[in-house]
């Protein structure tokens, strides 16, 4: 449970940042969004420090699924539109990709 929410904590402020920055340099906002969105990026990277993981390549790489997850749901709730069903599918697989990497058995 306490990785699913560094996970998540994680990507709201990355996906949050990154989208700021998309706004100013794609959508044509004020660059002063670049300042939330630096602030947003900050808080991500202090954030995923605390995954539960042996190696930080490891827990980037099950951060990866959730962010990717997470990324879709911000589609359809921030900017509006649905994913289909094949996003859907992806995610999911990502999703099981990123448990099987955080809760797998290691060696001791």
């Amino acid at each position: 449970m306490q990785a699913a929410l560094i996970f998540a904590g994680a990507a709201i402020a990355e996906i949050a940042g990154c989208f700021a920055f998309w706004a100013w340099l794609r959508a044509g906002r004020s660059a002063f969004w670049a300042i939330p969105g630096t602030l947003s990026l900050i808080v991500f990277a202090m954030i995923l420090t605390y995954a539960p993981a042996s190696a930080a390549g490891r827990a980037y790489a099950a951060y990866g699924g959730v962010y990717v997850a997470a990324s879709l749901l911000w589609l359809w709730i921030v900017e509006r539109t649905a994913p289909d069903r094949w996003d859907l599918i992806g995610a999911a697989l990502c999703i099981a990709g990123a448990a099987v990497i955080v809760y797998g058995p290691r060696g001791a």
